[in-house]
């Protein structure tokens, strides 16, 4: 069914004239006779009756101008659906965040949401490598994640985090020393592998070897092991963001200490959502940098 006629047959309608309607529809009066014939040979039904009073709708046309209201209304939300996908305001982000995201990944989707409340998002948890592979595949829009990430993601620096020392106590020992009394608790290789290489880094840079190591699953489990006394860790700084009470974070100098941290995603795909989400998210991380 052709819209233009539907939208003919609803402003004749609602007209009662012609020469109105035609004016209306921005047509000649013959090309909207034309147009109202032609529905009525489609619909095999006479909408409209000339008389003294003006046009009229016949009983056939009183009963099918509500469906085509209908179908006028539904075709408009549905064009103005589209182009609000088109242009960035609808659809479903899936995001992936560490800990070294864990205030700024749900800021920067509150600051979004404001303005595309149309756009849903799914955040989660995820080291970073495990964000790598899930961009890649499509699972993930983006990731806020450490930084360079592999080829071909693309990336936006937003900001450094650094490793802090997380110990029982504030004793005043050094790493080393406390790595001759304690254990030394760390990630499980797939779970912590930016955050093992960097505390491998760090310890060799300091020439700092531990006696013993233990691994745990997450960072929680790391955090409850240390105030339980069992052993200490080199965390991320963003960890005081879950830091409960009675644990003690120690600050640490050197290069080795420091990464970057930024949003990435595939350059391959194409994703209005995404990319205004990747816009405001890094003027916002130059704005709070």
């Amino acid at each position: 069914m052709n819209l233009r006629l539907l939208h003919a047959f609803v402003m004749l309608a609602e007209k009662e004239n012609y020469a109105d309607a035609a004016d209306a529809l921005a047509i000649s009066q013959p090309a909207l006779t034309k147009q109202i014939n032609l529905l009525e040979s489609l619909l095999n039904v006479a909408l409209f009756s000339r008389g003294r009073q003006g046009t009229r709708l016949t009983t056939g046309g009183q009963l099918l101008l509500p469906e085509a209201k209908k179908v006028l209304k539904q075709n408009a939300v549905f064009l103005q659906h589209a182009a609000q996908v088109a242009k960035g305001g609808e659809g479903v982000i899936a995001a992936g965040f560490g800990l070294s995201g864990f205030i700024f990944a749900p800021q920067c989707i509150a600051r979004f949401r404001a303005e595309y409340p149309g756009v849903e998002f799914r955040l989660e948890d995820l080291p970073s490598a495990q964000q790598y592979d899930m961009l890649h595949s499509g699972e993930l829009q983006v990731g806020f994640v450490r930084v360079p990430p592999p080829a071909p993601l693309s990336y936006q620096v937003l900001f450094e985090d650094n490793l802090v020392l997380v110990a029982p106590e504030d004793s005043g020992l050094s790493l080393c020393d406390w790595l001759k009394k304690l254990p030394l608790l760390r990630l499980y290789a797939e779970r912590g592998r930016g955050l093992n290489a960097q505390t491998d880094r760090f310890l060799e840079e300091n020439r700092c070897f531990a006696s013993s190591t233990q691994q745990a699953e997450d960072i929680q489990t790391i955090v409850a092991l240390v105030i339980a006394g069992v052993g200490v860790a080199l965390l991320p700084q963003s960890v005081t963001y879950i830091a409960p009470p009675g644990l003690k974070i120690i600050p640490l100098t050197g290069d080795g200490t420091r990464w970057q941290v930024g949003i990435a995603w595939d350059p391959q795909t194409t994703d209005p959502v995404r990319d205004n989400f990747v816009k405001m998210v890094t003027g916002y991380g130059r704005a709070v940098g």
